[in-house]
């Protein structure tokens, strides 16, 4: 079995990084990644991502609205309550590997390479 997913897009909005309970960061974050229809027409998929530990903090310090990313990870589908006690289903990918794309700000021309490495993480199943 192989669970592995590459994307490349725009952040829909900064990052939103949290604690849990016992103080692991996470952060949560929506990618917006350009799709091609038959005629050339675009369409846009938003793609939920979350980040764990120091992954989770560096992508709150370094990711803006707009920044185009490209992240490495696993498609993960689960279930929860919401609020109004309703079961939900949710897709996310949860990121193992981030790398910034484009330049830095106040750099010039040129791509920004900068990788983190995500440690092992455990998915904790507490929605936000």
């Amino acid at each position: 079995m192989y669970n592995k997913a590459f994307l490349i897009g725009n952040l829909t909005k900064d990052p939103e990084v949290r604690s849990t309970t016992s103080g692991i960061p996470v952060a949560r974050f929506t990618l917006a990644i350009n799709r091609f229809k038959k005629g050339g027409e675009q369409e846009a998929d938003f793609i939920n991502v979350v980040a764990w530990r120091r992954l989770a903090e560096i992508c709150g310090e370094f990711l803006k609205k707009g920044r185009p990313v490209a992240i490495e990870g696993r498609l993960q589908i689960r279930s929860f309550t919401g609020r109004d006690g309703q079961k939900r289903t949710m897709a996310e990918v949860v990121a193992d590997n981030m790398q910034m794309l484009g330049s830095k700000p106040g750099t010039g021309p040129g791509p920004a390479r900068e990788t983190a490495p995500a440690e092992n993480t455990i998915v904790d199943d507490i929605p936000f």
